[in-house]
């Protein structure tokens, strides 16, 4: 589980778009910084829920499929049937994995586009520009109701940063909106109860606000 939660936090904050983008706005330094610390947030992050035993808190749904996949597992060593032959249900599988998430996606992505209407345009530069220490925690809150790759707010950041918002602030706000908000938590609640997602989210708070400081301390 702590490989799974390791992918989970670190494929939306570092994927090579944002990185390119990241580059052409920010500089080589910026973007280095950025990309190690979404690589440490990731091995820290999926380490230390990997060593809390946190199997149980999954939802019955990915119980039934992890019980599935040992069955079905167990049953091609049986068999020594081959990927074409098992290709079909593979396949099943797959679609009936799409179809359980599919309306959590919808969801999800619904919320997201709801909230970014509701924020006013020059409300980041008038609370997070001052460069106080409780600006971070405002950004990585402020963020939770929002949702978007970390492609679509890297130009968003950029201009944050224009107005006066410090870097460190304004990558907290990205790292939040991209990996902890409440339409992420609609697309988990099919995979993890709820004590399992608030349990992610304080984990990857802490880690974000941090990465927030550490960044407006290097530049």
């Amino acid at each position: 589980l702590g490989v799974t939660f390791a992918f989970l936090i670190t494929s939306p904050l570092v994927n090579e778009v944002a990185i390119a983008m990241f580059l052409g706005m920010f500089g080589l330094k910026a973007t280095l910084i950025y990309v190690s610390l979404g690589i440490l947030l990731g091995t820290i992050g999926g380490w230390l829920l990997g060593k809390f035993n946190l199997e149980p808190l999954l939802s019955d749904w990915v119980k039934q499929i992890m019980a599935k996949a040992q069955a079905s597992s167990n049953k091609y060593e049986e068999e020594k049937r081959t990927f074409k032959q098992r290709l079909p249900e593979i396949t099943r599988s797959a679609w009936d994995i799409v179809k359980g998430v599919l309306i959590y996606v919808i969801i999800g992505i619904a919320i997201g586009a709801a909230m970014h209407g509701y924020v006013p345009e020059n409300f980041f530069a008038k609370y997070l520009g001052s460069g106080a220490w409780w600006t971070v925690p405002l950004a990585v809150i402020v963020a939770v109701p929002m949702y978007a790759n970390a492609a679509g707010i890297v130009p968003v950041i950029q201009v944050l940063v224009a107005k006066g918002v410090p870097i460190g602030t304004a990558i907290a706000f990205m790292m939040a909106t991209v990996g902890l908000s409440f339409p992420e938590a609609t697309l988990l609640k099919k995979v993890m109860t709820w004590k399992l997602i608030a349990i992610f989210f304080s984990v990857i708070t802490v880690f974000i606000i941090l990465s927030g400081y550490l960044f407006n301390i290097l530049l």
